[in-house]
């Protein structure tokens, strides 16, 4: 039972998926939008294992619950450079 509740608050934070990202994005340049509504912890970018290109989407992951809120409630939807975000909780 230990296991499950470990799978469902990591150590590591609250992790939000951002989709439809510009496939120039850096995570620098990410963390950076997602540092405005909260603490981020780490950014994951995601890249196809074949190409090593970028497959337009990442994970962030904020300290706390609320940061994590602030991001799917606050910058869902919103322009980064060019491309409206798709932010969502992560699936655990």
């Amino acid at each position: 039972m230990a296991t499950m509740q470990q799978q469902q608050q990591p150590s590591s934070g609250f992790s939000v998926y951002v989709g439809n990202l510009p496939y120039s994005t850096q995570s620098d340049d990410l963390g950076q939008l997602m540092s405005s509504v909260g603490q981020v912890t780490n950014v994951r970018l995601v890249y196809d294992r074949q190409t090593n290109r970028p497959k337009g989407f990442a994970f962030c992951e904020f300290a706390d619950q609320s940061g994590a809120q602030n991001a799917v409630n606050n910058l869902n939807g919103t322009d980064f450079n060019g491309r409206v975000l798709r932010v969502n909780w992560a699936n655990k």
